[in-house]
């Protein structure tokens, strides 16, 4: 169970990464053309520190089992939504 937990944990925050990544990429076609609109640059900079922020905490977990046996649970539910919206954003 504790396994379990941890995997559908990581794989919940990585998709929470990748949806991140891709809503705060620019709406224009390169990374370099964000300089032209602010709101481009200012998704860029929140989008990046919420990444790092989630990214951080895929190192950083529990060591109690019973976090990893909610996480079963919350995985679980959570997991094929968030792919679900990662379809739907891509």
């Amino acid at each position: 169970m504790r396994f379990l937990g941890l995997f559908l944990r990581t794989l919940f925050l990585i998709v929470v990464v990748v949806i991140t990544a891709r809503v705060a990429s620019p709406q224009n076609e390169t990374i370099w053309s964000a300089y032209d609109t602010p709101s481009d640059l200012f998704r860029i900079i929140l989008g990046a520190a919420v990444c790092l922020f989630v990214g951080v905490q895929i190192f950083r977990y529990s060591r109690d089992p019973a976090d990893m046996r909610k996480w079963v649970v919350i995985g679980g539910a959570a997991l094929p939504l968030a792919l679900l919206c990662a379809v739907v954003i891509w």
